[in-house]
C-alpha cells in the first residue's frame, strides 16, 4: 500500500501530546477559503516553487534528461537558489512506518508519538488504516476534518489512540459556503465519536466574522456539550504559499477583525496562544 505524503515533521510540538512527528498527507476533498495548507489541497504530486529569492534565471525552465523532472516540467535540480522542489513524494506504508518507529524509544520517554494530518488524511484511508497498523506499539493520533464516509471515519480512527476533529460550522449552508462542502458527514461522525470510547478533541478555527460568531460558537457548544475542545485563532499567514503552487488566496478576511470567542459557552476548551 502506497501514499501520498507532502511534509514529514519531526519534533512537532502542537500535533498532541510529547513531542512528535506528524505526517502530512496529500490531498482534501474540503476547499476552506482560509486553509493555509495549499499544498496539501491535490492529492497527485506538484511542483512547489518558491518565489522569495527567485533570480528570474530561467535555468529551471530548460528541459532536461531527469526523468523525475519531466513529470513535473521544470528541473529539480539547477536552481542556484535551491527553490524548485516538488510537493508529494510516495511512500510504501511499511517503509514509513520503518522509518518513524526508529524514534519509539524516545517518544516512550518524552510520552510522544505520531500524528497523522493533511490535507485530510482519510483521502488515503487504506494507507492510513495500515500505516497505523504498523505502528502499533507507539502512540497514534489522527488529525482529521471527519469529511469522509462512516466506514472509513470509523476503521481509521478505531486504530488511534487519540483524535482531533476539526468543527468549522455548525449552520449547513454555511459550512458549505465556506468549506465548499455540506456537513452532514461530518456531524454524523463527530456523533459517533462522542459516543465512542476513543479519547478525543474537537478543534474550532477561529475564523474572522466566519466561524467566530456568536450564533456559530453557541452551536457548536451546545452540540458538543462536556468534551474537550480547542479553540485555534486564525493564522494570519494563510495565503503565503499559494503562489508556490500555483494557487490564488482569494479570501478576504478581516484578521484585525477581534474574534467574538466565548469561553464560557464550552465546558472543556482551550484556546492556543
Amino acid at each position: 500500500m502506497t501514499g501520498i505524503v507532502f511534509d514529514i515533521k519531526d519534533f512537532a510540538l502542537n500535533d498532541g501530546e510529547g513531542i512528535r512527528t506528524t505526517v502530512f498527507l496529500k490531498g482534501c476533498p474540503l476547499r476552506c477559503v482560509w486553509c493555509h495548507n495549499p499544498e496539501g489541497l491535490s492529492p497527485k504530486r506538484e511542483l512547489y516553487l518558491k518565489k522569495n529569492g527567485c533570480l528570474d534565471c530561467g535555468l529551471c525552465r530548460r528541459p532536461c534528461n531527469h526523468p523525475e523532472c519531466r513529470q513535473i516540467g521544470r528541473c529539480l535540480h539547477i536552481c542556484p537558489m535551491n527553490l524548485v522542489s516538488v510537493a508529494g513524494q510516495e511512500w510504501e506504508a511499511e517503509a514509513l512506518a520503518a522509518r518513524l518507529a526508529r524514534r519509539k524509544r524516545f517518544w516512550q520517554i518524552n510520552g510522544g508519538g505520531v500524528t497523522l494530518s493533511g490535507g485530510e488524511p482519510l483521502m488515503q484511508s487504506d494507507f492510513c488504516a495500515e500505516l497505523l497498523q504498523s505502528l502499533e506499539g507507539i502512540h497514534r493520533t489522527l488529525e482529521t476534518s471527519g469529511y469522509a464516509s462512516a466506514e472509513d471515519f470509523r476503521r481509521v480512527t478505531s486504530l488511534c489512540d487519540f483524535v482531533y476533529m476539526d468543527l468549522k460550522l455548525f449552520d449547513r449552508e454555511a459550512h458549505r459556503k465556506y468549506t465548499g462542502v455540506y456537513n452532514d458527514l461530518i456531524l454524523q461522525n463527530a456523533r459517533w465519536l462522542k459516543e465512542s470510547s476513543i479519547p478525543h478533541s474537537f478543534r474550532i478555527p477561529l475564523i474572522p466574522s466566519m466561524t467566530d460568531t456568536a450564533e456559530n460558537l453557541a452551536a457548536l457548544a451546545a452540540f458538543v456539550g462536556e468534551d474537550r475542545v480547542e479553540l485555534l485563532p486564525y493564522n494570519r499567514l494563510a495565503g503565503a504559499k499559494y503562489e508556490s503552487v500555483g494557487r490564488t488566496f482569494t479570501s478576504e478576511i478581516d484578521a484585525d477583525k477581534a474574534v467574538n470567542a466565548d469561553l464560557s459557552l464550552f465546558k472543556n476548551a482551550t484556546l492556543r496562544k
